[in-house]
């Protein structure tokens, strides 16, 4: 597995505040990797450290392969997306992208092409032409996820890129995120499990400075051992418990769990269990594998 980023023993204090405490990290080239963390965990530094806006007081970071963020080297590899980015209000989207395609090394006429490109991938082309200042603070969010896919970067890092979309938006974000993954290693750091969950492969756990746990999505989530089935309907435990019997079954409120068996391929047995909790009176809306990453984080901070 080639690896897109390592950080080893990285470190990084700010006064007597311990931002980065001996960070550990891995991230698979070619990944949507997610990063989770309370306020004050380190993502925010790590950003900075990894895009070389901020200098690590110890430790060693690897970005691509090629040793730390060194701007000769990596010019138009590695691309970012801040926290609280503050865009040009006088440029229009169309001229702010060109701007930027250029700084990405882009020449005058593919730049021109490529901010036409980014502004359809998040649904933009038709202000193009209305100046920053004029654009809500959800369509300024979605320019600068732009800027940050502009020319071909093999590393992005996004930092919060849902905060104040609407829900469709939020939605149609994540798709765009997943589509960038068959292209390129996406990192993404926000408050919002539901979208690591929804968007993400592997995720990373932060807590006061060090990564605590980080794995596969499918990992933590044990998308292999548990099924969670929502009801349309309140059902009884004991009206399906002999159908489940040996799997751990549990009913909170409208959700349905249990485990499956070691040697068990989920696409074989689940068609006829699920038939018979049908017959059993279960009025099936929805099906997913594995528990909730809100469930799994919780679990790790003892929650």
């Amino acid at each position: 597995m080639s690896i897109a980023l390592r950080l080893s023993g990285v470190r990084k204090r700010y006064g007597k505040n311990v931002a980065l405490d001996g960070l550990d990290l891995e991230v698979p080239e070619g990944s949507v990797f997610g990063f989770v963390g309370p306020n004050g965990a380190g993502k925010t530094t790590t950003f900075g450290i990894v895009s070389g806006a901020v200098r690590a007081d110890a430790g060693t970071i690897d970005v691509l392969g090629e040793g730390p963020f060194d701007p000769s080297k990596h010019a138009g590899r590695v691309a970012v997306l801040p926290q609280d980015c503050e865009l040009n209000p006088f440029s229009s989207a169309r001229q702010l992208l060109r701007f930027f395609a250029r700084l990405q090394g882009l020449s005058k006429r593919d730049a021109h092409s490529d901010a036409e490109r980014v502004l359809d991938l998040v649904q933009l082309r038709d202000r193009g032409d209305a100046r920053v200042r004029e654009l809500s603070h959800g369509m300024k969010r979605r320019l600068a996820v732009a800027q940050a896919f502009l020319g071909d970067p093999r590393l992005v890092l996004l930092d919060e890129p849902t905060g104040g979309l609407d829900p469709h938006l939020v939605v149609e974000m994540r798709e765009v995120l997943r589509q960038q993954a068959a292209k390129r290693t996406v990192v993404v750091s926000t408050h919002i499990l539901g979208d690591i969950e929804s968007t993400c492969d592997h995720v990373a756990f932060l807590e006061a400075g060090r990564c605590v746990k980080s794995a596969p999505m499918a990992e933590l989530t044990r998308a292999h051992a548990v099924v969670r089935i929502r009801l349309a309907e309140p059902l009884e435990l004991s009206d399906v418990a002999a159908l489940l019997e040996g799997r751990d079954p549990a009913i909170d409120g409208l959700l349905l769990s249990y485990a499956l068996h070691a040697d068990e391929n989920a696409a074989q047995v689940q068609p006829e269990l699920l038939a018979a909790l049908t017959r059993a009176g279960a009025r099936i809306l929805e099906v997913k594998l594995g528990e909730t990453l809100e469930r799994a984080y919780m679990q790790l901070r003892g929650g």
